[in-house]
């Protein structure tokens, strides 16, 4: 008789202790869990031998990277139901060590080594960042880290992102139900960016982790500035390069690969940095305030657009999302806008403007896993199927995450004020309607 579902239904239910949300269809074809919900499918026993040797989110995802576990159903509606029991635990939620005094917890963890068959550990799938011993944020950790991240393809990023090659949030005058596109949101988000720098022609620019370099190329063409544009990853480089080439614009930006940390050829009158500095990490986060408002003309502006977590109780408590770390943004680290905030005085800037833009990333990320599941045969051949299925899940995931406020995103202007107290900027930086 086919019951696996059924069993791990029942087993499931007794380690959360509520109901399961969704319906499960196990490898022997059986089903169960509440009619019409999406289907989290087993398609092996493996599955169940990963989540035993890693419980919790690292052993979900490993299973979901494998392709030994799917959703049949809407992804979203899905990670929504699941996120209760995976990611929104709590800092009150019981460690499994605490768990497993509970008899009925240990019950079913008896009853899942049963039905997971021998008790081996599968190797993790070949797109886990393996660690190496040693200091975190070094030059040369961040090197690996950004080239795991970004070093993937190319082409890849060409579906995941579209047209605009910016990998960071969009800025949605409208959203597509009512005529917006990905490409024009990503467009007026460049645009604000140079707006609330003052970017005009003869001004120099530094844009930190330039990527593939639509902004340089936006700030050179629109504003008439010249750029230098930094990055870790050959790959963009190499690309951001050929666009620069192509739009006739070498005489006003260089593309460079090169840690901002080596940067030596200041001042600038401004400076972006746009989804990098969730890289840089809390223990040298002053550091690169510091780095920045050196090579920045008194007077001169930054715009530091950046993810945030939400605080929490006991700070000393924070770790980092085990499936963004190991799959994703090895190494990266998310803090609360305060404490960036306070980072950038504490370097001596004036911090000026702080425009949370949360509800924008959810925008973007839903776009950029419809371009994907729309070309997926096509993503699959520039990269494993491992790698596309984590690039799909790490992006739906993240935006429920933004909808839901359990991260946001920051655009934080500050300036490197001058002894005379005169900021440059006008009295009022934006109207509001």
């Amino acid at each position: 008789m086919a019951d696996a579902a059924l069993r791990l239904q029942n087993l499931f239910e007794q380690l959360l202790g509520e109901p399961l949300p969704v319906r499960i269809r196990a490898w022997d074809g059986s089903q169960a869990g509440p009619p019409g919900a999406p289907t989290l499918v087993v398609h092996n026993r493996r599955a169940l031998r990963r989540l035993l040797f890693k419980p919790g989110e690292l052993g979900l995802a490993r299973a979901w990277v494998a392709g030994d576990l799917d959703i049949d159903g809407d992804l979203y509606t899905a990670l929504d139901l699941m996120s209760g029991l995976v990611w929104e635990r709590g800092e009150d939620a019981r460690t499994p060590a605490g768990a497993l005094r509970d008899p009925e917890v240990r019950a079913a963890v008896r009853g899942l080594v049963k039905l997971a068959g021998p008790p081996l550990p599968p190797a993790p799938p070949p797109e886990e960042v393996r660690r190496t011993r040693g200091h975190l944020h070094t030059k040369r950790s961040d090197r690996r880290a950004i080239s795991h991240h970004y070093d993937v393809s190319n082409d890849f990023y060409e579906i995941v992102l579209g047209p605009s090659m910016v990998y960071s949030c969009a800025y949605w005058q409208a959203p597509e139900a009512e005529g917006g596109t990905l490409e024009d949101a990503q467009r007026d988000k460049l645009e604000l960016v140079s707006r609330k720098l003052g970017l005009s022609a003869g001004r120099r620019l530094l844009d930190v982790g330039c990527g593939w370099g639509s902004m340089a190329i936006h700030a050179a063409r629109e504003h008439g500035v010249s750029v230098v544009g930094v990055t870790l990853s050959q790959e963009q480089a190499a690309y951001a390069r050929k666009r620069v080439a192509d739009e006739g614009l070498t005489d006003r930006v260089e593309i460079r690969v090169q840690d901002y940390r080596d940067v030596a050829d200041g001042p600038y009158d401004a400076i972006s940095s746009i989804g990098m500095a969730e890289h840089v990490g809390a223990e040298r986060y002053l550091e690169y305030a510091g780095d920045l408002f050196r090579l920045l003309k008194p007077g001169g502006r930054l715009l530091n657009h950046q993810i945030a977590r939400r605080p929490r109780r006991d700070e000393s408590a924070y770790s980092v999302d085990e499936f963004i770390d190991a799959y994703v943004f090895p190494d990266g680290e998310l803090a609360p806008v305060g404490t960036t905030v306070t980072q950038l005085e504490r370097a001596g800037f004036e911090v000026r403007d702080v425009e949370s833009i949360r509800e924008h990333y959810a925008l973007t990320l839903r776009r950029w896993v419809a371009n994907l599941e729309s070309d997926w045969a096509t993503a699959l051949r520039l990269v494993s199927p491992g790698r596309a299925r984590v690039w799909r899940l790490y992006m739906a995931a993240s935006a429920l995450a933004f909808e839901h406020n359990r991260i946001g995103v920051n655009q934080v202007l500050a300036v490197r004020t001058p002894d005379s107290g005169d900021s440059g900027l006008p009295l009022r930086t934006r109207t509001w309607n």
